[in-house]
């Protein structure tokens, strides 16, 4: 019916007809601009492998000499056949999700993965079909949206190289021309991998902890030599707790609040008073404690927002004990949005409406927590300073995750500096270790690395006793400038001792 002008307001938009605008070619390069930092877009497709079923994740950086060439994500899922394959390539396309599932958005393999990389490769095989690949190209997919349909023998070979991850069904999503990769200048891969994975390490820590907490499900990052396929480093992903303390800062602590929140109901927040002073990673090694403060908001058991009042308060030191832990609804709502990159939640004034009016099972405002917490950091502020333990080198390659995660629970960490490493290697028979000041790296002499393994065979984290030890012990060494003598008489001692006592272990 054609539309009569008229003076009256109208309520309802009229129209006269509609046509089909597909979004030009331009929409892939908005995705590359996405500010996905490079730790929440692994995140992202960790999240994929979560929501596939997969119990093992590997993160894989390729590297061939002293350049790196790719980066791969491997899991064990349940994989994808072509028709799910083609969904999860679609810019703008996706699937439908089950009520737990971490994916929302539908766009973070392709905006994550575009937003670092020029080149972002699939492959996927489930248990019923072959395994086939998509790829896509940022050139040829902001001129025409093709997307390169991936040779199915070389799908196949790829897989069969990872027969360790992927056995039955999995997935691998390939990065090339990771444009930080193409930043690192010669001599300085070791120093960007350990930088780049430390920081990796830390964000999937904190984000899925409660993932990798759980029995069964594991994720690694792992450095490999992409010619000779000789894993260079390999690390397990422990995961980090930003409410792992031992003992909490206040007696009574956590308390349990509700805050009644129009248009959702009540809404359970869990708040906690850290002890202060506390060396923990998972207090301090989280990033700056102003900015960790806050809410943790969780998204179906995922962390989704790490600190942060959302507008009902302003940061302030006298708050840095203070962390709430809340976990969203699972009906849909108004009054919490998740953002795309599931780094934040976005809140409406209901929220702090109805923050303002949460109590616990006494009665208790949640104001009173707000006291109590500053309370407590004012307390301590006016404590006589505890002893502090020196500052050391980080800990590297070589040791065990759990091992390094402890080192930095126990010790302060020297900013900016090259990790201690620990390589075996061939060495005199009379010499257990050497160091190796240029490189940083403790030598030791793999004739007596089976005296440390129990029969088994060696691995890259091996011998951690020993490892610990002697990290304790030539911490100092590693960072005087000069060597004094009493130093090398010491590595002299150090050196007959272990000598006589692997020997004497090997002999019984």
């Amino acid at each position: 019916m054609a539309y009569k002008p008229s003076a009256e307001w109208q309520f309802d938009i009229p129209t006269s007809g509609s046509k089909r605008l597909p979004p030009a070619a331009r929409y892939v390069e908005s995705l590359t601009h996405q500010g996905y930092g490079f730790e929440a877009a692994i995140a992202d497709l960790v999240d994929n492998s979560i929501d596939a079923g997969a119990s093992k994740v590997v993160i894989s950086f390729l590297r061939d000499s002293d350049r790196l060439v790719s980066l791969l994500v491997l899991d064990n899922g349940h994989g994808m056949a072509e028709e799910a394959l083609d969904t999860a390539m679609t810019v703008g396309g996706r699937e439908e999700y089950t009520a737990n599932a971490l994916g929302h958005f539908g766009a973070g393999l392709k905006a994550a993965s575009l937003s670092h990389a020029e080149s972002l490769t699939v492959i996927s095989r489930t248990k019923r079909t072959p395994a086939a690949g998509r790829r896509w190209l940022t050139s040829r997919a902001q001129a025409d949206f093709t997307c390169d349909i991936v040779d199915s023998g070389y799908c196949q070979e790829l897989i069969d190289r990872y027969d360790g991850v992927i056995e039955w069904h999995g997935t691998i999503v390939r990065w090339d021309h990771v444009r930080a990769f193409d930043t690192v200048t010669t001599g300085q891969t070791d120093r960007f991998l350990n930088d780049a994975i430390e920081k990796l390490e830390t964000h999937l820590g904190l984000f899925l902890h409660r993932f990798l907490a759980r029995e069964g499900f594991y994720i690694d990052i792992v450095i490999q030599d992409v010619q000779t396929r000789e894993e260079l480093d390999h690390r397990g992903v422990e995961p980090i707790d930003p409410f792992g303390y031992r003992t909490a800062g206040r007696v009574g602590y956590p308390h349990t609040y509700t805050a009644p929140v129009q248009g959702v109901g009540d809404v359970p927040m869990t708040a906690h008073i850290w002890p202060p002073k506390s060396p923990l990673v998972s207090f301090r090694g989280i990033g700056p404690l102003a900015e960790r403060q806050g809410f943790y908001i969780y998204r179906h058991d995922r962390l989704v927002q790490a600190g942060g009042w959302n507008g009902t308060r302003s940061p302030e030191g006298h708050l840095n004990l203070a962390r709430v832990a809340i976990d969203l609804p699972t009906a849909p709502n108004d009054v919490f949005s998740l953002t795309v990159k599931k780094d934040g939640v976005n809140v409406t004034p209901a929220f702090a409406r109805g923050l303002e009016r949460a109590i616990d099972a006494t009665g208790n405002t949640f104001a009173s927590y707000i006291q109590e917490a500053q309370t407590v950091y004012r307390e301590a502020a006016r404590r006589s300073a505890e002893p502090q333990r020196k500052s050391v080198l980080p800990p590297g390659k070589g040791l065990d995750p759990k091992l390094r995660r402890t080192l930095r629970d126990e010790l302060p960490e020297l900013d900016g500096e090259t990790p201690i490493s620990f390589l075996w290697d061939s060495l005199p028979s009379e010499v257990f270790f050497e160091l190796d000041r240029d490189e940083r790296v403790v030598r030791l002499n793999k004739e007596y690395r089976h005296a440390f393994n129990g029969g088994r065979h060696g691995g890259l984290n091996d011998a951690p006793v020993v490892k610990g030890m002697l990290y304790l012990m030539v911490n100092e060494i590693f960072q005087k400038e000069r060597v004094r003598a009493i130093h090398t008489d010491n590595v002299a001692l150090w050196n007959s001792v272990l000598v006589t006592a692997a020997r004497c272990e090997l002999a019984r």
